[in-house]
């Protein structure tokens, strides 16, 4: 447990110094950028000595996963993001741990997270995933809407109850004309967030950026950045 609270104390500093540096750069402070430590295959032990290290934003990606370790971690002031494709037979279950829904990307998720939540008493911060390879209307291949759907989803979140529009994320398209170019990718994400708060001030946050491309993000304008590999090492692969 030591070398391991050891290990992750120097990984979480590099990345500290790595936002902190990408702030200052792009002129920013560094309170305007929230860390989001993908915890994704990772033990609850791990969970609660990132909590010990400062750590409270954590995310996950597969329910059957993040739900038991929520529950292991209920005890600890920690916020779970969800950031996978969320199928709807999962809804009841993540509206019962996360406090924010990263992947919002097709109406029949938001009624069902909407009945959900409601469910369940409480009320979720929901991201709409923005698929930049995909043409309008079109899903892209790692899910998200295309840009020219955003504003319907926005619509159907405003409506819904138990649900309220956080912002937008986006990950760094594989193929399509932002294939190769994260920084394009995530002004562009920054640009079309501009937009969805001309009408929606409070939708502020912009996730974008993860462990190989968090200083683009930062110098886009992103708030949030999800973490995993330079925090929590080389992921084991799953059997």
């Amino acid at each position: 447990m030591t070398d391991r609270r050891t290990e992750l104390a120097v990984n979480l500093a590099r990345v500290e110094e790595r936002i902190t540096a990408a702030c200052a750069a792009a002129g920013r402070a560094r309170e305007d950028v929230t860390l989001v430590v993908v915890t994704k295959t990772y033990p609850a032990e791990d969970v609660r000595i990132l909590h010990g290290l400062g750590v409270r934003h954590v995310a996950e990606n597969r329910d059957q996963d993040a739900a038991p370790k929520a529950a292991a971690c209920a005890d600890l002031d920690l916020t779970w993001h969800f950031v996978g494709q969320l199928q709807t037979n999962k809804v009841r279950s993540v509206a019962g741990y996360a406090q924010v829904v990263q992947s919002i990307d097709r109406l029949r998720l938001v009624s069902a997270l909407s009945s959900a939540a409601e469910r369940a008493g409480r009320e979720l911060d929901c991201l709409i995933q923005v698929a930049l390879d995909a043409e309008s209307g079109e899903r892209g291949e790692r899910g998200g809407v295309a840009p020219g759907g955003v504003e319907e989803l926005a619509a159907a979140v405003d409506a819904a109850p138990g649900l309220r529009l956080g912002g937008l994320m986006t990950v760094a398209p594989l193929a399509g004309p932002f294939a190769g170019r994260q920084r394009a990718a995530f002004d562009r994400l920054v640009e079309l967030s501009a937009g969805l708060r001309a009408t929606r001030p409070a939708a502020t946050m912009v996730s974008a950026g993860m462990s190989a491309d968090l200083e683009d993000a930062v110098a886009a304008g992103a708030t949030h950045v999800r973490i995993g590999t330079a925090v929590l090492g080389v992921r084991p692969r799953l059997g």
